[in-house]
């Protein structure tokens, strides 16, 4: 698979660094690609003239057109064909899923095309396809839409599957994602669309598959990405109080997976909680626990938790602040791990 790189943004209209919401973050991201490459199409349900349920589209079609910003019916296997056959036309369409839940009817299109075109034609095909899918809970929304199926989607050899957790990794992850040649899944935490963030619109960072330390800390590490990096580092912040020093990591990627960042901090700390929203059963944190013990057995205080969903539908909203892992939750897992 090929490396994701991006051209260094010269427009010199907008500032360089500004202060944005994550999803305002998204937008920018789109807009500089599109004004970049005429290649770059935006298409999806409602992404046009409504600017997309979270309005993260907003804008575009008004600036850039109908036919690169297109309204489709209702069909996710549609949608995401006829994405497959426009970059096999050489366009880079970028496809909006409008919920997590609705992408199942394009699961097939997606793990059987567009996931296996390049292996199948040995090389010679690529599909530069990015699927941008709003995800997880905390928005009392109904079913359908609260889920979180990065798991499902990690398992299918073929795809790139990303999740930012702060408006600057938004912006630059996005981009990335469309410059590269191959399938990306982009995860996008729709809870976290309006916390704000510095963004360097100018400066391209390194690998977006690289995990990030994002707090420092020697007794335990967390592990998260998306929506629960907050958490964490909330969880960290309410820890240090009680003289506990946790370090947070943001995986950033869940396919592939920096396991040699996640190790150097395991080796420091000698224990790891892996929290994410999605359930815990056979979750992602399942073969992060299993790689880093593998990697790591001699150097671990602790067996690696993990704090999650839990193993049945997402609930109604009312109850939802019980099934998604929140400080408490987190807490509880590090003093298990510090008992041992």
């Amino acid at each position: 698979m090929t490396t994701l790189t991006v051209a260094r943004a010269t427009d010199g209209v907008r500032p360089a660094t500004r202060t944005l919401p994550l999803g305002r973050a998204i937008n920018e991201a789109l807009r500089a690609a599109m004004e970049q490459d005429p290649k770059v199409l935006v298409m999806g349900e409602d992404v046009g003239r409504l600017g997309g349920v979270f309005r993260i589209t907003d804008g575009l079609q008004k600036d850039f057109g109908e036919s690169r910003v297109m309204d489709t019916p209702l069909a996710e296997s549609g949608i995401v064909g006829t994405a497959i056959g426009l970059a096999l036309r050489g366009y880079r369409p970028v496809v909006e899923i409008q919920f997590d839940g609705f992408v199942f009817p394009g699961y097939d299109q997606i793990v059987t095309q567009l996931a296996k075109m390049h292996a199948r034609s040995l090389g010679r095909i690529k599909l530069p396809v990015v699927i941008r899918i709003p995800y997880g809970g905390g928005i009392g929304a109904v079913e359908h839409h609260s889920e979180s199926p990065e798991a499902l989607f990690a398992h299918v050899a073929g795809l790139r599957i990303v999740s930012p957790s702060n408006a600057s990794d938004a912006y630059w992850m996005l981009r990335q994602a469309i410059a590269s040649d191959d399938p990306v899944i982009f995860f996008e935490p729709k809870r976290r669309y309006y916390e704000k963030g510095e963004v360097d619109t100018e400066t391209a960072p390194g690998d977006p598959h690289r995990a990030q330390v994002v707090r420092e800390g020697r007794d335990a590490t967390l592990l998260a990405y998306g929506p629960t990096v907050k958490t964490c580092l909330d969880s960290a912040a309410e820890a240090e109080r009680e003289g506990h020093s946790l370090e947070v990591v943001d995986l950033r990627s869940v396919s592939p997976i920096d396991f040699d960042t996640i190790q150097a901090s395991v080796e420091k700390t000698g224990r790891l909680v892996v929290v994410h929203e999605a359930p815990v059963f056979f979750g992602s944190g399942a073969e992060i626990a299993a790689r880093i013990t593998e990697r790591c057995f001699h150097h671990l205080e602790a067996p690696v938790l993990r704090v999650g969903g839990y193993h049945a539908p997402y609930p109604p909203a009312r109850l939802e602040d019980e099934y998604l892992p929140g400080l408490d939750r987190v807490l509880d897992a590090v003093d298990r791990s510090l008992a041992y």
